[in-house]
C-alpha cells in the first residue's frame, strides 16, 4: 500500500514495496533493489516512502511512484530497448531503467535544469558509473518536450514531470501510431510504442 511501505534500509524499503503489491515482477524488485535510494535522495528519510527535496525546488518521487512506473513500463523495458526519461531529476529512475534494458539497451535522462543533470551524473557516479562509461545511461540538459532524437526512436518514454497536457509523442521521438497511457493522477506520463499498454 502506497505511503507505507517505509524502510529501515535499502532492502527493507524495496521488500515493503513489493509485500504491499505495488512491485509485481522480478525485473522491477531487482532493478530497484540494485539502486539504492540514498544515492540519489541526501535526506535522512531517504528510505521513507514519500517525495523528498532534491534542490532547484524539485523533490525525488515517492519510492511507489518509481516503482509504479517501472512496473507500468516493464514491458517495454527489456534487453535491448531503448527508453527517454523526461524530467529525470535526480537520476534515480533513469539509473533503474538502465539496468533493466541491459548491456544492449540505452537510456536518456533529460532535464531542462543543468543542476539537476549534474546532481544525476554525480549521484548515478557513487554505484551505477560503469551504466555511463559503457553509454547505457546517459543525461542531457534538454527541453524534455521536444523529446531527445539523438537517441530516437525510444521503446517507451516516461514523463515525471508535471505537464499539463501530454507531449506529442511523435515530437518526443515515438512513432505516430504508438498507443499511449497517461496517469495523469500521479503527475506521471507513460508512453510505450508497445502493443501491451491499454
Amino acid at each position: 500500500m502506497a505511503w507505507r511501505s517505509h524502510g529501515k534500509n535499502h532492502r527493507d524499503l524495496v521488500d515493503q514495496l513489493k509485500s504491499h503489491g505495488i512491485i509485481k515482477s522480478p525485473s522491477v524488485y531487482n532493478a530497484m533493489a540494485a539502486v539504492d535510494r540514498s544515492d540519489f535522495c541526501h535526506t535522512h528519510e531517504a528510505y521513507k516512502d514519500n517525495p523528498q527535496p532534491i534542490g532547484s525546488n524539485v523533490t525525488i518521487s515517492a519510492p511507489h511512484m518509481h516503482a509504479h512506473a517501472l512496473e507500468t513500463l516493464v514491458s517495454h523495458l527489456k534487453p535491448g530497448t531503448r527508453a527517454l526519461d523526461v524530467g529525470s531529476g535526480s537520476g534515480y529512475l533513469s539509473t533503474c531503467m538502465a539496468i533493466m534494458v541491459g548491456e544492449a539497451g540505452r537510456v536518456v535522462g533529460i532535464d531542462h535544469i543543468k543542476d539537476l543533470v549534474d546532481l544525476s551524473l554525480s549521484n548515478t557516479a557513487r554505484s551505477h558509473g560503469n551504466l555511463m562509461k559503457t553509454n547505457r545511461l546517459k543525461y542531457v540538459v534538454g527541453d524534455g518536450r521536444k523529446g531527445y532524437s539523438d537517441g530516437a526512436p525510444y521503446d517507451c518514454i516516461h514523463v515525471g514531470a508535471a505537464a499539463p497536457t501530454l507531449p506529442q509523442p511523435v515530437g518526443m521521438g515515438l512513432l505516430p501510431d504508438i498507443p499511449t497511457t497517461m496517469l495523469p493522477s500521479q503527475n506521471i506520463t507513460c508512453s510505450s510504442r508497445g502493443p501491451d499498454i491499454h
